[in-house]
């Protein structure tokens, strides 16, 4: 077995043992806040992520890429320009959550986020000082590192955030975990590399190097964030802010299997491609198909399951002002399929420098979604709204693979394969679940 092979499978191993124990910790610790917290302020802390989350894509200029697929990577010069830039970007991000606090809390009238946004603001500052450590460990794949600090850092966040809530049951208690989870990770990631610490430097080479990938990166995450938290937005407006936290629940849910399968592209297939990229075009796909076919049977089991009896758990772990997340849950697990057959392969194209095609997907799926949201809830109400979010992702799909296949990596027959051994499986679990008398849920009227 290769070097690179055993770091590969040591990586898989790491972030999905990292991801579970991290799902296990938040969806616990959801489950408790669900309880001392009302829906409503889950959505608005929604609402205060989807802007604060968005300032930061729409300034992201893919310092973590570069670091892993630029050659210079690992030099003292790129790493502390890389980090300069970050800090800097760091502090306009929360002068510009200053700015926008105010229009945003008159625009959806509700005058708590004009103090929300400020202070939860402050995560941008924070975490713009974060070690480049980060990402040299990414881009060797040395998982374990990162994972024990994530998982360490996640549990400070919920203590602090059940501490809080426990004691002041307020919107308040996410927010300070949020913050305190920040200030760990940035102290940790700066014991990471023992003796190695960045500086302030800006070198010519470097930033030329790190803007000329990063004006594309720029464009595709500022239309990711648009594409992605666009329902939020739109949904902020048209549900109530209770059906909103409801969404939000379901949303969270039904989105666990996309996440890790980002966390492995990013930490795993990403680093790895990275260093085959001087591989003929189809030796590279061979080996990239070959590896993602394992992956892909994992995760078409975990998707049968969670879409075919993901309403079932959810009724019975949550309490009855959260009924609507029951019927939510199939539809936007089915519709993440798409984005989980993207997930597993187009990091290939970042690695090759070919995220243009991520862009024009991103972009196209905002599209889509706004009008798709507009139109579905007109005609059939939240019902509508929810499926034209779920079926979003068909666009991104088919410009994504339209950029794989012209590159030489394309795996739509392999998509198809799986395709249907999921859609087999989900008919399998259907057939199971009627013969024990147990009903699908029902799509009713919100609340």
């Amino acid at each position: 077995m290769t070097a690179l092979k055993k770091l590969v499978i040591r990586g898989m191993l790491w972030t999905i043992l990292g991801y579970g124990a991290s799902q296990v910790l938040r969806f616990s610790a959801n489950l408790i806040l669900t309880r001392l917290l009302f829906p409503e302020f889950f959505g608005l802390m929604a609402l205060v992520n989807i802007f604060i989350v968005g300032l930061a894509l729409f300034s992201d200029v893919g310092i973590g890429i570069n670091i892993i697929q630029n050659k210079s990577g690992d030099e003292p010069e790129f790493l502390n320009t890389a980090w300069t830039i970050q800090v800097i970007r760091g502090l306009c991000l929360w002068l510009i959550c200053l700015l926008i606090a105010q229009p945003i809390a008159l625009l959806y009238g509700e005058p708590q986020l004009s103090q929300l946004i400020p202070v939860a603001g402050l995560v941008t500052v924070i975490s713009g000082f974060n070690s480049t450590a980060l990402y040299t460990l990414e881009r060797h794949i040395t998982v374990k590192k990162l994972t024990v600090m994530e998982l360490s850092v996640q549990a400070t966040q919920i203590t602090v955030m059940l501490c809080w809530a426990f004691i002041s049951p307020t919107v308040w208690a996410l927010v300070g975990g949020n913050i305190v989870a920040a200030l760990v990770k940035l102290i940790w990631s700066n014991q990471l590399i023992p003796g190695k610490s960045n500086r302030f430097m800006l070198d010519k080479q470097a930033t030329r190097e790190i803007f000329s990938l990063g004006r594309w990166i720029f464009l595709s995450t500022a239309l990711m964030f648009l594409a992605e938290q666009v329902d939020r937005l739109l949904l902020g407006k048209i549900f109530s802010l209770q059906l909103l936290g409801v969404y939000t629940v379901a949303l969270m849910l039904s989105d666990v299997p996309r996440q890790v399968t980002v966390a492995l592209g990013t930490r795993v297939v990403l680093p790895a491609i990275a260093k085959l990229t001087d591989l003929p075009r189809s030796e590279l796909r061979v080996k990239a198909l070959k590896s993602r076919r394992y992956l892909l049977y994992a995760l078409t089991l975990v998707m049968m399951v969670l879409i075919s009896w993901g309403d079932v758990a959810t009724s019975f772990l949550y309490d009855r002002r959260y009924a609507a997340a029951a019927w939510m849950l199939p539809i936007l697990a089915m519709g993440i399929w798409p984005r989980i057959l993207c997930a597993t392969i187009e990091p290939a194209l970042s690695a090759l420098g070919k995220v243009q095609y991520m862009t024009f997907g991103n972009l196209y799926r905002l599209i889509f979604t706004v009008f798709g949201i507009l139109l579905g809830h007109a005609l059939f109400g939240s019902l509508g709204a929810v499926v034209a979010v779920a079926l979003n992702d068909l666009v991104y799909y088919a410009i994504v693979n339209y950029g794989l296949c012209r590159e030489g990596i394309g795996c739509l027959k392999q998509d198809a394969e799986m395709t249907a051994l999921l859609l087999l499986g989900i008919a399998a679990f259907a057939a199971i679940r009627l013969a024990l008398g147990i009903d699908f849920p029902t799509p009713g009227e919100v609340l």
